[in-house]
């Protein structure tokens, strides 16, 4: 196979055996890899209980994966979320893709259950489970030195073992499968870290076309004012979205009681530049280089948690920033839920906390000794009686933009499959970055087709797996190019949006056998009310119910679902995923007899 190194890993952590098994080609050329791959390979098994040893945690690259596509060097996780009970996916970039498929491997999927901590070792094209017990309780940082390892490494912290359900997967240095919990899917398994190296490469099909899709992406970036412009990502990172969110009146600030807030303008991306004297890092196969190193070696914060440890908190120490980012990933925990979770916990308290209560509510957060914080926030304030209090979807937190500022972002939030999530569709790209085309932020106007178009489109970047950075610049043409050079498969921009509608739809079949529906495609009601607000900018008016409701109605007839969100049969059997929606159907029965 070109592109693809056919080959996955299936390790039982029960036994500690590791198979390799061959891929499917079919398979491979129907679901791409990385997130499709993934979903494919949990599809039997997502009704089990996410702790349940058969219920599998699967990490896969793409055929892209260690070639010279441009940000091709990324990795997809996925398993079932503890902290939603939905079907839960994340992309990762650092080196882990590209030295598994150096491994020669496509993927690895775990199962079972150790006895006692494990590693998984994975160099010169072998597999081993190594004993860990030596590293119970140990940080990201503190496995990293101990285990050395010759390529990339893959850590579960503090966090996941004491039971943390926003527990995230740390990668290298400076990089995360951050949400929805997947850390804690590994501990339960007692599996500490994967370590994996190796030496190989990847046979493509057409060097000199790929070679040349390759300079048309770079062409397209360098066009790029987002990525490559003077105020774009590759100079400041995500973090240049700092002031245009605050400008737009959609900075959630003080727990989503408000979108603007005031001291924005002293703590954007050029301040922590200044204040840190910042460096540039990238993922491997990625020249546009967004990470940002402080002169210290600590990781700086993306603008997600930029935006919640200021604005959503109330704070204006930028210190703390750098530092609960810091804390939170050496302890493996996500930095969105982290956040909100403690804006949840002020709000209800009615006191706003000093950075010092924030780092130190982080650590006892991650060493278990805040139990009901480490639950999330939908779970802490309805604990509290405070249910309306916690800002997330589907019991996943939700990031930095406030949809009463652009309405698509509502609409995103409220139908992705894994909760309070901007990557699954990100409609500011259309409603304030204008790109590909301008929409009005204020309107519902069109938005259902064009979320559903991103859905899908995204379910592709990350099954290539690609940065979905690159596509404010290139598109699917261009990848579609890169793919059929690398594989030799006759791939067009078309052929992949149809798998990705796909692979978002096998999602959506996953979601309703566990009992997700329309009830739970929603928005928090706060969003139907005013925000607190103040100073120069637009009016910033409630998001009208109504038309939120009606625009989720058109998502559903686009998406092919019924009215209460379901999947229909019609709509499995035009996209070949009979077998998924007759598992569907099972559970539903199961449901009616008990």
């Amino acid at each position: 196979m070109n592109g693809w190194m056919g080959n996955v890993l299936r390790v039982d952590l029960s036994t500690g055996s590791a198979v390799r098994e061959p891929l499917d080609p079919e398979a491979a050329r129907q679901d791409i890899g990385g997130r499709g791959l993934a979903g494919r390979f949990l599809d039997p098994y997502v009704h089990l209980p996410w702790d349940h040893p058969d219920m599998p945690v699967c990490l896969f690259a793409g055929p892209l994966t260690a070639t010279v596509a441009p940000t091709s060097g990324r990795a997809c996780m996925a398993s079932r979320s503890p902290l939603t009970g939905a079907f839960c996916d994340a992309s990762v970039g650092g080196s882990l893709g590209t030295q598994l498929k150096k491994a020669g491997l496509d993927g690895i999927v775990f199962t079972g259950r150790s006895e006692r901590p494990v590693g998984l070792v994975v160099e010169e094209g072998q597999a081993r489970v190594a004993d860990a017990s030596a590293l119970a309780g140990a940080t990201r940082g503190e496995v990293r030195s101990a285990v050395d390892p010759k390529g990339s490494l893959a850590v579960t912290g503090p966090a996941a073992e004491n039971g943390v359900l926003f527990s995230s997967v740390m990668v290298d240095e400076h990089h995360a499968f951050g949400r929805g919990g997947l850390g804690l899917c590994l501990a339960a398994k007692n599996l500490k870290y994967l370590a994996v190296s190796g030496v190989g490469r990847v046979s493509v099909a057409d060097p000199a076309a790929l070679k040349k899709a390759r300079e048309d992406i770079f062409r397209l970036v360098a066009a790029s004012p987002v990525l490559s412009g003077g105020h774009g990502f590759s100079c400041f990172g995500t973090g240049a979205l700092y002031d245009l969110m605050d400008s737009r009146r959609m900075m959630p600030t003080d727990n989503f009681r408000a979108s603007r807030f005031e001291h924005a303008p002293q703590l954007n991306a050029v301040r922590f530049k200044e204040a840190f004297r910042t460096t540039k890092h990238g993922c491997k196969g990625c020249h546009i280089q967004c990470k940002k190193v402080a002169a210290d070696g600590r990781s700086m914060p993306e603008f997600e948690t930029m935006s919640h440890f200021t604005a959503l908190l109330g704070l204006t120490d930028m210190e703390l920033v750098v530092a609960a980012n810091a804390l939170c990933n050496d302890l493996g925990m996500d930095t969105i839920s982290t956040a909100v979770t403690l804006a949840c916990r002020a709000e209800i308290e009615g006191k706003r906390p000093t950075p010092r209560d924030v780092l130190e509510t982080i650590e006892a957060i991650g060493r278990g000794r805040e139990p009901l914080l480490a639950l999330g926030a939908a779970r802490y304030a309805a604990g509290a009686g405070r249910p309306e209090a916690a800002m997330a979807v589907k019991g996943m937190e939700l990031p930095a933009y406030d949809p009463r500022g652009a309405y698509g972002m509502g609409l995103a939030y409220a139908l992705s499959t894994r909760g309070g999530c901007h990557l699954r569709a990100y409609p500011v790209s259309h409603e304030i970055l204008r790109k590909p085309v301008a929409t009005d932020r204020f309107s519902f106007q069109g938005k259902a087709r064009i979320i559903k178009i991103s859905e899908d489109a995204g379910a592709m970047v990350d099954s290539l797996t690609a940065c979905k950075f690159i596509f404010f610049a290139a598109s699917l043409e261009e990848y579609a190019a890169a793919l059929q050079a690398a594989t030799g498969e006759p791939y067009t921009a078309h052929s992949l949006l149809a798998r990705g509608e796909r692979i978002y739809y096998r999602e959506r079949i996953l979601n309703a056998r566990l009992g997700f529906n329309s009830v739970h495609d929603d928005i928090p009601g706060r969003f139907f009310a005013p925000p607190g607000q103040g100073g120069l900018g637009p009016d910033i008016r409630p998001v009208p119910r109504e038309e939120f409701l009606e625009a989720r109605a058109k998502y559903y007839a686009v998406r092919g679902l019924t009215p209460e969100g379901l999947p229909t049969p019609e709509k499995a059997r035009q996209l070949g995923l009979e077998e998924s929606y007759e598992r569907f159907l099972d559970s539903a029965r199961s449901l009616l007899r008990k």
